[in-house]
């Protein structure tokens, strides 16, 4: 019983991160990180991501235009670029280190020291993951706030507000975290639980080795 709810709760891990990184691409790839809205005319919708800009209009529809220039980019999008790219490539190994180390694949079965080993690897790289995607989306979402409520600006102004990607970030990190912590402390608990099995039942041979001989300095 114990090894099937071990095994579930790794399963449990693996999953909410798996769901954690697939949020996280899609919040990479889409262009809905800002949002912008004109006033006089509420049939255009703006909006920004990370690789392009877009418009939606009613008669129209959604016409896109990508970015000239990597360099020509605002910083917090140049960097937020690198910091999603990691954060997808942490999932992936992740991921890929978190199925070697679960008690799903019976492979290295004989190894748990191993095993455990690479879980706590996962939910490492998992955590990695999500502050790498926690970091870009939080500060977009900070110099949007910025922006909207600097009183520099005319009021006639429009102003770019939260995107739905930056909600996905959020959620996508959080799953990260989340199931990378779960596999982190299920394996240390797993860990410390082996240890002291093992030095009971190491303690219970001497006793019973000591009621047979009568010898209390005998070791096994």
């Amino acid at each position: 019983m114990a090894l099937v709810n071990r095994t579930n709760a790794q399963l449990g891990g693996v999953v909410l991160s798996l769901v954690g990184w697939v949020l996280t691409c899609v919040t990479t790839y889409v262009p809905l990180w800002k949002n912008l809205n004109l006033e006089l005319n509420e049939l255009e919708i703006w909006t920004m991501g990370l690789w392009q800009v877009c418009v939606m209009q009613e008669e129209v529809g959604m016409q896109c235009k990508d970015y000239d220039s990597f360099l020509a980019l605002p910083f917090e999008l140049r960097f937020s670029r690198i910091l999603m790219f990691l954060s997808n490539g942490l999932g992936v190994l992740g991921l890929l280190v978190s199925n070697l180390g679960s008690d799903c694949l019976k492979i290295g079965e004989g190894r748990q020291d191993l095993k455990r080993g690479l879980l706590i690897l996962g939910g490492v790289l998992f955590w990695m993951a999500g502050l790498s995607t926690l970091v870009p989306v939080s500060w977009v979402a900070y110099l949007t706030v910025q922006e909207f409520w600097d009183e520099d600006m005319p009021d006639i102004v429009p102003r770019w507000e939260f995107g739905e990607a930056l909600f996905m970030g959020w959620f996508g990190a959080f799953f990260l975290i989340l199931g990378g912590s779960l596999l982190a402390c299920l394996s240390c608990c797993t860990s410390a639980r082996a240890h002291t099995v093992h030095y009971a039942a190491t303690e219970q041979q001497e006793q019973c080795l000591y009621l047979e001989t009568g010898h209390p300095d005998l070791k096994i």
